[in-house]
């Protein structure tokens, strides 16, 4: 029988991955397995769903598995930077105070559930891209050359490099990348204000940093 065979099973909720040795293996775990829910339990099987394949580009609660490691599947990394651009989006009106903090809690809660994954650079690289993110969101908010000016030299641009970035007709994704900007805003700026990074939560889930 199929509880017999001792098979490696890793449930959750109703989603359930079943490692076997070949194909053929799997197929007969998949008509036991169907057979042991719908018959035995009642339950209702999503055929569509239900499939007989290599581990490797399978998805599992948000993640894949590949060259042996696990790593995040690019749906829940799609969805995250939705949700990211959400987040950060110019219509939302509040202070940039509260928008890093919303920023932040899902940061936090996405980074302690997705970053078991091998995922290093993806860390990296979504670190530079939320800060640029961020960036945008400041400078959309000064608005007006004079506030923005004004607001670069307090975070301690010279005269002249902020009177250059803020009388610029850059759009502010453009902005974001320059020199005046990213002194004004950098990334300990950013971290001063609450801003978590996924690079920093990566190690400490791994190393405990």
């Amino acid at each position: 029988t199929l509880t017999s065979k001792n098979q490696t099973v890793a449930p959750y909720a109703d989603d359930i991955i079943i490692l076997v040795k070949t194909k053929s293996e799997g197929l007969i775990i998949q008509r036991e397995i169907t057979a042991f829910i719908t018959q035995r339990l009642k339950l209702k099987v999503n055929e569509s769903k239900s499939r007989v394949g290599p581990v490797s580009g399978s998805k599992f609660l948000g993640f894949t598995f590949r060259y042996a490691q696990v790593q995040i599947h690019e749906q829940a990394l799609k969805k995250f930077k939705a949700n990211v651009r959400e987040l950060t989006n110019r219509n939302w009106g509040i202070s940039m105070t509260l928008q890093i903090h919303k920023l932040t809690q899902y940061l936090r809660g996405w980074g302690h559930y997705y970053l078991i994954a091998n995922a290093y650079q993806l860390t990296v690289d979504l670190d530079h891209w939320i800060r640029r993110r961020i960036r945008m969101c400041y400078w959309r908010q000064w608005r007006k050359p004079r506030t923005k000016v004004r607001s670069l030299m307090k975070l301690g641009v010279s005269e002249r490099l902020a009177i250059a970035c803020g009388i610029t007709s850059k759009g502010p994704c453009r902005s974001s990348k320059t020199k005046g900007i990213n002194i004004a805003l950098g990334n300990d700026y950013l971290a001063s204000q609450g801003l978590v990074s996924l690079k920093d939560i990566w190690i400490n889930i791994h190393y405990g940093r």
